[in-house]
């Protein structure tokens, strides 16, 4: 089988065992309508509950689903698992909680054919979120476009599609945590990559995984820091 003939599925998680079995078994009867061969990977990073055991035993139970599991805490480092593990070349990321809805999975591998990177976007979409969150994202999204030049509407994790043979050598340079999807637009722009941008419908009304003013001092200060670099290599 060819590696472009079908797709993975990216989920990374933590502690997410009430919502686990449940969304991925969703998962995979929406994926099964497509008629596209797939795969779906679930990387845990440093999930302390019963995630372990139950990804494992997905994945016993089903050979279209592998899971591994890291010891530290790092979305960015699962990712980049991921992409190491993935037997497709067109690989879409999407959230545990399913909050984007589904329909930009078929959307992406048919924009995968020919453009190297997919963005989902809930800013120029439709979203349901906290105001607290929406604020803090256009903040964040204001402020990457201007210092990097990089004029997209949303550097989440989820609703996003890569081409691995163009987003693996790019693996060394992401962030462990959150910021590695910034990185690999910044990246991707710097070579002239062709993206894609489309609008996606997101609900999410669950409270956020992650500590807002952590997150927040975390996302800005990595953001500055790149910029940073980028005036750096121009000199």
């Amino acid at each position: 089988m060819s590696s472009d003939s079908g797709f993975t599925v990216f989920i990374p998680v933590f502690n997410e065992e009430t919502l686990l079995i449940r969304n991925v078994e969703k998962l995979v009867r929406f994926l099964n309508k497509l008629g596209t061969p797939y795969e779906i990977i679930v990387g845990s990073n440093g999930s302390t509950d019963n995630t372990i055991h139950q990804g494992n035993t997905l994945a016993e139970n089903n050979r279209k689903i592998h899971f591994f599991h890291l010891d530290r805490k790092g979305v960015g480092a699962a990712f980049r698992e991921g992409v190491k593990r993935a037997n497709f070349d067109r690989i879409i990321t999407v959230d545990m909680d399913l909050s984007i809805r589904l329909d930009f999975i078929p959307k992406a591998f048919e924009l995968l054919g020919r453009y190297d990177m997919v963005i989902g976007s809930k800013t120029t979409g439709t979203q349901k979120r906290s105001w607290t969150r929406k604020t803090a994202s256009e903040s964040f999204i204001i402020l990457a476009g201007f210092l990097l030049n990089i004029n997209f509407h949303d550097y989440s994790i989820a609703a996003k599609g890569y081409r691995k043979e163009v987003v693996k050598k790019y693996l060394p340079l992401i962030d462990d945590k959150t910021f590695y999807v910034v990185e690999l637009v910044y990246q991707a722009c710097q070579e002239k990559r062709q993206l894609k941008e489309i609008p996606v419908t997101c609900v999410d009304l669950r409270g956020s995984r992650f500590n807002l003013i952590h997150e927040g001092l975390y996302k800005f200060g990595n953001l500055f820091l790149l910029w940073f670099k980028k005036l750096v290599l121009r000199r």
